[in-house]
């Protein structure tokens, strides 16, 4: 799939996870003080604040404590009345849910955060979920506007273009994706076929009971 280079450079803020296994690596060795924090705990520390969000059901839920920890889960950011990238790429993982089949709610979990938190009411979310055939295990989420604009730069859905980051259909196009217990991290354009994103996913899945990780 072809991406331009603003794409490319929204794909590429997923980097930030994927090096902090090394950094905190070489962070301990050079400094005792982190030896006492593991790599997982500084992750959380710096990329998943616990805050308290609201889903479409109107469910208070808390960002690392309820929705990441111990899950397999896949992001992505949206909002309902979006006339862009929105819609073909909530369609596309309804295609993604369909694949996963029963494993959606149980140990893979998939999260779309409200770029438009002062319009995205529980209500309008549970009207979007509903009307794209939205199942258990996704959940749509909206909190105030200074929490979902944390959880965007934290989850690295930025452009490095000051003015670009000001539209928020720049942020719209990439899902990333990641298996928080053993700390694999990763992402992709949004609209990849949906058996390819099912399968770049599994290379962030939990090790076989019968041989480890595949």
């Amino acid at each position: 799939m072809n991406m331009n280079r603003r794409n490319l450079l929204t794909l590429l803020g997923a980097a930030p996870l994927l090096g902090v296994t090394k950094a905190s690596a070489q962070m301990r060795q050079s400094n005792p003080r982190f030896q006492e924090i593991s790599s997982r705990e500084r992750i959380r520390q710096r990329y998943f604040p616990n805050l308290v969000l609201t889903n479409q059901l109107g469910e208070k839920v808390r960002l690392y404590d309820d929705l990441i920890k111990d899950k397999i889960v896949i992001f992505n950011m949206m909002y309902a009345k979006c006339e862009g990238i929105c819609v073909p790429v909530t369609r596309n993982l309804v295609k993604v849910q369909s694949l996963i089949g029963d494993r959606m709610g149980k140990d893979i979990f998939m999260y779309s955060f409200t770029l438009k938190p002062e319009e995205d009411t529980p209500e309008h979310l549970a009207h979007y979920a509903h009307m794209h055939k939205i199942g258990p295990g996704w959940s749509l989420l909206t909190g105030t506007s200074a929490d979902m604009e944390s959880i965007r730069r934290k989850l690295g859905f930025t452009d490095p273009d000051p003015e670009a980051d000001k539209d928020k259909k720049n942020h719209i196009g990439v899902i990333k994706y990641g298996n928080e217990a053993l700390e694999r991290w990763g992402g992709c354009p949004g609209m990849s076929k949906p058996a390819w994103i099912v399968k770049t996913v599994s290379w962030v899945d939990w090790p076989k009971q019968n041989g480890g990780a595949k």
